[in-house]
């Protein structure tokens, strides 16, 4: 290569990141120098000369030569970068960052001397799968259980009772309190952000609000003010409040509870359009075995991945952990909006800068997993034919008739990736071992026995008093 360009080497460094080494030569310096000079002659406004017409020694002598080498740096920090891009076979996935810094550069920025310069930018990953096949991978087997046909009676009974007043005795588990509350920290007496409400209606249900909140109501009676002490989790999404104990003044406004529906035929129209409760009890248990079911074929694909990442060596770039992060965030906000809450207002800096932190590793776990898929896809030669995609993009595109603003690309590429998803599976389960966890004879035996022994569940009842049987 001609002294008279720009020569350019590249480095690999970690974490799939590499160094782009530039020897700019001199002329090349001077040339950005004097481009950028007669520049700001043509654009500058200084009293006594025509726009345009500036002297270039009146600007020298004006701005001064470092702001006017800055100005050329930026240039040949632009053209060599995109020089590089063409030249080079890499994909960069960040913007370039300087090596040095800009200011250390601008010292030694001479239109008489050759200049080096590196810029760092991440790149795409190259992950390598030591073994394909002849894994073994362990899932956690889920059997159906009919307990939970009588848990989904009861959450359609809680939707669906009638909501009345209790001023008879205190408050229970179950009810729902109407409550003024105000938190402060224990030990500085600082108030809560966020823990002051008024007239809020607060199901007694533990879970609902940080320990010792819910079970500090239960016994109030009508108009009782109390002091409860609280203590915020370890984990809470709060950095401010985690670990640290809170003191909550609470007044008991009004209480009400729910007067749950009888079990019977208007029952059943109501909570699943059926005629009657045999029915509705057959329809529940044949979703929850279809739900099992499909749990199952879930749980054995993640641990053949699981497996299967176990494999893989790739290093992560940090352009990719990021953007992955954000995906994950912004799903995070996209279910708080569907639930109706104020995205806007929930999502503090200190929230987000939270979760960026706590989301890292699930990043980091799903880009993985996908590079894995896509590893052993490369591998073992697995694709997918043009024709099912767009058999599977048509099918796609008339459930989301009624969707505005999709990306057409994006939407390809997702099918596309799904597709490959399932196929790479089916090539999983076709040439690695999945088996059950082991589970000790005793303890299952154990489980039987204890089942018989529980009294019978509403369906069982419901299904002996029926005619039909």
């Amino acid at each position: 290569m001609s002294n008279s360009k720009v020569q350019i080497k590249t480095k690999s460094l970690p974490n799939s990141r590499i160094a782009i080494e530039f020897e700019v030569p001199a002329q090349e310096c001077k040339s950005s120098f004097e481009e950028s000079l007669s520049t700001l002659s043509k654009s500058a406004n200084l009293p006594g000369f025509r726009k345009g017409k500036v002297p270039k020694a009146v600007i020298l002598q004006q701005l001064g030569s470092k702001r006017i080498q800055a100005t050329a740096l930026e240039k040949l920090l632009e053209k060599i970068w995109k020089q590089a891009l063409e030249d080079k076979s890499f994909k960069p996935l960040s913007e370039p960052e300087l090596s040095g810094g800009f200011d250390a550069l601008l010292e030694n920025f001479n239109t008489e001397k050759s200049l080096f310069i590196i810029l760092e930018a991440d790149i795409p990953p190259t992950p390598k799968l030591k073994l394909t096949k002849g894994l073994t991978a362990e899932y956690e087997l889920i059997t159906f259980q009919e307990s939970k046909v009588d848990e989904l009676i009861e959450q359609s009974r809680k939707q669906l009772a009638t909501i009345v007043p209790v001023d008879n005795r205190p408050a229970a588990k179950g009810d729902i309190a109407v409550l003024n509350f105000k938190g402060t920290f224990s030990d500085d007496g600082s108030e809560i952000e966020g823990g002051k409400g008024e007239s809020m209606d607060i199901e007694l249900e533990e879970g609902r609000m940080i320990p010792g909140f819910i079970e500090g109501v239960y016994g109030m009676k009508i108009n009782e003010e109390k002091t409860i002490d609280c203590i915020f989790p370890k984990d809470y999404q709060d950095e401010k409040a985690k670990g640290r104990k809170a003191n909550f003044e609470i007044q008991l406004k009004d209480l009400k509870t729910r007067e749950l529906p009888e079990l019977n035929d208007s029952f059943a129209k109501q909570a699943g359009d059926k005629e009657n409760m045999k029915e509705l009890i057959s329809d529940l248990t044949n979703r929850l075995k279809e739900d099992t079911k499909r749990k199952n074929i879930v749980n054995r694909q993640e641990s053949l991945l699981d497996a299967l990442v176990d494999q893989l060596e790739v290093e992560l770039p940090k352009a990719l952990i990021d953007q992955e992060i954000r995906n994950l965030i912004e799903q995070t906000a996209r279910n708080f909006a569907q639930q109706g809450m104020d995205v806007k207002s929930t999502f503090t800096s200190e929230l987000v800068n939270s979760l960026m932190e706590s989301s890292k590793p699930e990043a980091e776990a799903n880009l993985r997993k996908n590079l894995a898929i896509t590893a052993l896809a490369e591998k073992e030669n697995i694709e997918v034919e043009e024709k099912i995609i767009n058999q599977k993009l048509k099918e796609v595109k008339e459930e989301l008739a009624k969707e505005k603003n999709i990306d057409q690309d994006k939407l390809r590429q997702a099918v596309i990736d799904d597709l490959l998803q399932e196929k790479v599976f089916a090539w999983l389960e076709e040439n690695n071992t999945v088996v059950e966890k082991n589970k000790s004879k005793g303890s299952n035996k154990k489980e039987n026995t204890s089942s018989k022994a529980k009294k019978k569940s509403k369906a069982d009842k419901i299904n002996e008093d029926s005619p039909e049987k």
